[in-house]
């Protein structure tokens, strides 16, 4: 059974937030990597379910590309308000992109 739409925008958002804190908290990278791939995976699951596979690998793309932008931007305007615009980002792109 697959989310509601709003939920896995939510969830995506999540991810990339608490992929980025727990890094932090912990001091350990690879496990809020770990924390965002399980997230996206969930996320992944979801939208393939709903929005067929090009949309999902758009989502992904999305998912995946916020993560790695993060990292520029975050040298211009900071670590945390980095996470969040992408993080904000990443819930629009699935709230617009995707089915369901």
């Amino acid at each position: 059974m697959a989310l509601p739409k709003t939920a896995v925008s939510a969830l995506a958002a999540a991810g990339i937030v608490g992929g980025y804190a727990v890094a932090r908290q912990t001091g350990n990278r690879p496990l809020g990597g770990a924390v965002l791939a399980a997230v996206g995976a969930v996320c992944a699951t979801n939208w393939a379910r709903t929005s067929g596979p090009a949309r999902t690998a758009a989502l992904v793309g999305t998912y995946v590309g916020a993560f790695g932008g993060s990292h520029p931007l975050a040298k211009k305007i900071g670590a945390w308000p980095s996470v969040g615009v992408v993080a904000a980002g990443t819930a629009l792109a699935s709230q617009v992109i995707s089915k369901g």
